[in-house]
């Protein structure tokens, strides 16, 4: 998916910058989807790109399990878990979950890299 993901936007002219952030956005909510739903949940993975900006969704069939913002501090020694919406919340303009046919749909917007 990662690869995949990289070659699409490299394709459609995103910066390496963005493009790996989109990479690492969307490890983090595929990863989410699986350890909430099992190993063979069947995923829905969308990458576009319009106005510059790159938009992710990765849906999963379980409509109930929405994922929460908690407050886990990036650097906290002690966390086993609970960075990666943190990671995705400082990589994205922002995240949220809507419903979909197929359950709920996790959507990120990342802007593109300031130029520079």
């Amino acid at each position: 998916m990662r690869e995949l993901t990289g070659k699409a936007l490299a394709s459609a002219g995103v910066d390496v910058s963005t493009a790996e952030s989109a990479q690492l956005v969307l490890s983090e909510l595929v990863g989410n989807s699986v350890r909430a739903c099992g190993e063979w949940v069947p995923l829905v993975v969308e990458v576009s790109v319009m106005r510059g900006a790159v938009l992710v969704g990765v849906h999963d069939p379980d409509p109930a399990g929405v994922p929460r913002r908690r407050a886990v501090a990036m650097d906290d020694a002690e966390a086993e878990s609970g960075r990666g919406l943190a990671l995705v919340e400082l990589l994205t303009s922002g995240w949220r979950v809507a419903r979909s046919p197929v359950g709920k749909q996790v959507r990120c917007r990342l802007d593109p890299a300031p130029a520079g």
